[in-house]
């Protein structure tokens, strides 16, 4: 697969540069340790719950329960390090965007992360369902499906030249349907990516991706930034 390059450590992970088709970089890891346990140990609150460094060092745990804290904590170093700001949470789920029926722009959604500055997006799931991916190939951006940008015209009221500004300001152009028959990449557990970001630097496609329907009554614990 042309798009994914993997590597075998930290360093390579942050220091490779996309190019070409190639916008999703993986560390590929088998992790030790019981992240359930890690999971069950939290203190929830609503449907996404951040767990703060000094909380997950306070947890009792078991020794495969201290192994998979080890591992989270040298995650949360190792990207602070680099300049990044990670953040570890518990989902339940996500919210749903409801806003517009014919064009959800929630997470489940297939779509690309956009910034201003040149910066990547990182992830790995440790527990639950894992994030999935799309190649560029097999995705159309939504806004130029015949059928859904009359409808979004219809949304607007607007003159013409103002359109596209507003696709803009609601998120609108940053997603993705699958084409018939696309095949979706799992990200697996354990494994740390870096997913290539629609910014004015960026010398790649943007990585289409999207969050999993979750199992119902099973949390997933999932660092991003």
């Amino acid at each position: 697969m042309s798009q994914i390059h993997c590597v075998t450590n930290f360093q390579d992970l942050v220091a490779t540069p996309f190019n070409g088709e190639m916008n999703a970089i993986c560390w590929t890891r088998k992790l030790t340790g019981d992240f359930s346990e890690v999971v069950k140990k939290i203190t929830f609150s609503g449907n996404i719950t951040e767990i703060e460094e000094e909380e997950l060092c306070e947890l009792q745990l078991s020794e495969q329960g201290q192994l998979a804290r080890e591992i989270l904590l040298n995650d949360l170093k190792a990207l602070k390090a680099h300049g990044a700001s990670p953040i570890l949470n518990v989902i339940s789920y996500y919210d749903r965007d409801d806003s517009y029926p014919f064009f959800p722009t929630d997470v489940y959604s297939f779509h690309v992360d956009r910034s201003p500055i040149p910066t990547d997006t990182f992830l790995c799931t440790y527990y639950g369902e894992s994030s999935e991916i799309l190649p560029n190939s097999q995705g159309t951006k939504k806004v130029l499906i015949p059928e859904i940008r009359d409808e979004l015209q219809k949304l607007y009221q607007g003159a013409d030249e103002g359109f596209e500004s507003f696709l803009s300001e609601h998120s609108f152009d940053l997603h993705y349907q699958a084409k018939p028959g696309a095949c979706p990449i799992s990200l697996g557990l354990g494994n740390l990516w870096r997913l290539a970001v629609d910014h004015p630097e960026s010398q790649v496609s943007p990585c289409l991706h999207r969050a999993p329907k979750e199992k119902p009554g099973e949390k997933r614990l999932l660092l991003i930034c």
